[in-house]
């Protein structure tokens, strides 16, 4: 069954400034959509609006067309990685992925160099290594839907390329939101792009489009 989450309506404003202001933006299962946008221009702001943790002015969000207010709280539905380390380091991988109940030795098939690291703590990783663990785990988290702010920062080109092979694999199993500055790296495995400018988002069909937003030259 396929379920679609939908967001619009959103109005966010700092010190007067519309941050926010004329939103659609859809994601559904078995579909990569991707939000590209220049710096500041609200793309983090608007997932945590989509996400429940950060309040605006006013949304709609709705899941398979019923409202609602916090998807964060609802089991299952939407697992979300911001752009900063969000597992606390204190945690081991052992706690980290029981807690996601996601088989740690999945993870050590695609990354072999954490073999015999179950009981380390994430504290002993570095930022990029901690990065790997995050983005894997809120993959192939047991939710509907999976939305991933700046996925690719911070782990290299070979890893960035896996991780590309991985979502494709897993969108069967769910829906992705992704946004990264990494442009042609979302291009290549994006079903829907929208761009985000000046508080509006635009369904984009092709490179052109794209141009003619003013996101980037080709």
């Amino acid at each position: 069954m396929i379920h679609i989450l939908e967001a619009d309506g959103i109005q966010l404003s700092f010190s007067e400034r519309s941050i926010l202001s004329d939103i659609y933006i859809k994601c559904e299962t078995g579909r990569i959509s991707s939000l590209l946008g220049r710096n500041g221009s609200g793309k983090s702001c608007l997932m945590q609006a989509v996400y429940g943790s950060l309040d605006v002015n006013v949304k709609s969000v709705r899941v398979d067309g019923s409202f609602i207010r916090k998807p964060y709280k609802k089991a299952g539905l939407l697992a979300y990685m911001p752009q900063f380390n969000f597992i606390p380091a204190g945690l081991t991988l052992s706690r980290v992925f029981a807690d996601f109940e996601i088989e740690f030795r999945e993870f050590e098939r695609h990354f072999p160099a954490f073999s015999g690291l179950y009981r380390t703590p994430v504290s002993s990783f570095s930022g990029g290594e901690r990065r790997l663990v995050e983005l894997f785990v809120i993959i192939y988290a047991k939710s509907w839907f999976a939305m991933l702010d700046e996925p690719f920062s911070h782990i290299s080109p070979v890893q960035v390329d896996l991780f590309k092979e991985i979502m494709i694999s897993e969108k069967q199993n769910k829906g992705f939101l992704i946004t990264d500055h990494m442009y042609r790296h979302i291009m290549d495995i994006s079903d829907d792009l929208y761009i985000l400018k000046n508080g509006k988002t635009y369904l984009t069909s092709s490179e052109q489009d794209i141009e003619n937003l003013g996101y980037v030259h080709f």
